[in-house]
């Protein structure tokens, strides 16, 4: 029988593609019907992804292709550098794959934004199919198409824009993940409500029990919800030269935490998810919210499991080395740091704001 499905359309032209949610999609052929013409295909995954999902996503795989491979990379935000994308091109050339090729991530984000960033690259550009994981993946890093890997100094500072032929969000995939990694994943659920969609924030409140408990139906809207409001935007603003920055509310934040404390330390998601009360702090010293705004926020943020106060960076100067960091951030212009602010209900802005305003937010924030 053929799963049932609700599809989110991406719409971008000559490069829009669907976003399929559903559940027992991974392992079903027909999922992948309507994908380009190629003799090979590379599965993409990790090593803790591969032993629970490889071997369905490759079987599924193969009615349609005459060679499916296999790639497992090490898993983990310390690995999406240089050493670990050569790894993909080192399997492409030695199986003499062709700009024909597919190739196919299975996994989180980071197995994600590495597989595009092979697919954008390798012979100058092949097709690739994004099959998340992960909450985290299926909510945000799998929608449209930003790839890349970190640099020592900044997260996703070397990439691509590139979009994949299509998603394949399978919500049973969410029943091996580990409680942490789903707290993660809720960060990038509730960054839409404050930026995009108050009724959307309402209904995470009220239903946060129960994506917790990973009940299907709660967390197959959570996915959809998420994924119309990103294609909206994204719609809009492909390459995030204006109205995209505001899916990264919370980030410039949370990316000096990740590159601070080493990658790996803390999850993308809980730096997210303690980036985005720093940046309600930030708002509401602008003038721009009350503080109604930032205590729900952050209480939502800690019942999800996430962590609300940022960690020391530096014993004698922790807000001068957050400064440095986030200076590093793509968002900033001519040195200045660029913040993604609630500027309103259900609406943000990008926003610069004064040094001294800002350390105040980080010795609150990381007491």
């Amino acid at each position: 029988m053929t799963p049932t499905f609700s599809t989110v359309p991406i719409d971008l032209g000559e490069r829009s593609y669907p976003i399929h949610i559903g559940t027992g999609l991974l392992g079903h052929a027909a999922s992948y019907a309507n994908l380009p013409k190629a003799a090979h295909a590379v599965v993409v995954t990790n090593t803790t992804v591969s032993p629970l999902y490889a071997d369905a996503l490759v079987s599924a795989l193969a009615g349609h292709y005459s060679a499916v491979e296999l790639v497992v990379l090490p898993d983990g935000e310390s690995h999406k550098h240089w050493q670990t994308l050569n790894q993909i091109f080192d399997a492409l050339l030695g199986k003499g794959c062709d700009r024909k090729t597919i190739l196919f991530a299975l996994g989180g984000g980071v197995v994600g934004d590495m597989t595009g960033f092979a697919a954008a690259s390798y012979m100058r550009g092949v097709p690739f199919v994004q099959v998340p994981t992960t909450l985290l993946a299926q909510v945000d890093s799998s929608v449209g198409g930003k790839t890349g890997i970190n640099h020592p100094l900044g997260k996703n500072m070397i990439g691509a824009f590139y979009q994949p032929q299509m998603v394949v969000c399978d919500i049973d995939t969410l029943k091996t993940l580990p409680a942490r990694e789903l707290s993660a994943g809720l960060a990038e659920v509730i960054k839409y409500g404050p930026i995009a969609d108050l009724q959307f924030l309402d209904w995470i409140e009220a239903n946060l029990d129960a994506l917790l408990a990973r009940d299907p139906q709660a967390l197959a809207y959570a996915v959809q919800r998420s994924c119309e409001i990103k294609a909206w935007v994204v719609g809009q603003d492909e390459r995030e030269a204006g109205l995209r920055a505001i899916l990264n509310f919370g980030h410039t934040f949370g990316h000096a935490i990740e590159a601070g404390l080493g990658y790996g330390e803390w999850l993308h998601g809980e730096a997210v998810g303690c980036g985005m009360v720093m940046a309600a702090h930030l708002s509401q010293r602008l003038g721009l919210v009350d503080a109604n705004v930032v205590d729900r926020l952050t209480r939502l943020i800690a019942q999800a499991g996430l962590p609300t106060q940022g960690p020391q960076l530096d014993a004698s100067d922790n807000a001068g080395r957050y400064l440095a960091l986030m200076r590093l951030d793509k968002k900033s212009e001519a040195g200045d740091i660029r913040f993604v602010v609630i500027d309103g209900p259900a609406r943000a802005a990008v926003r610069g704001a004064p040094d001294a305003l800002v350390r105040e937010v980080i010795d609150h924030c990381c007491r």
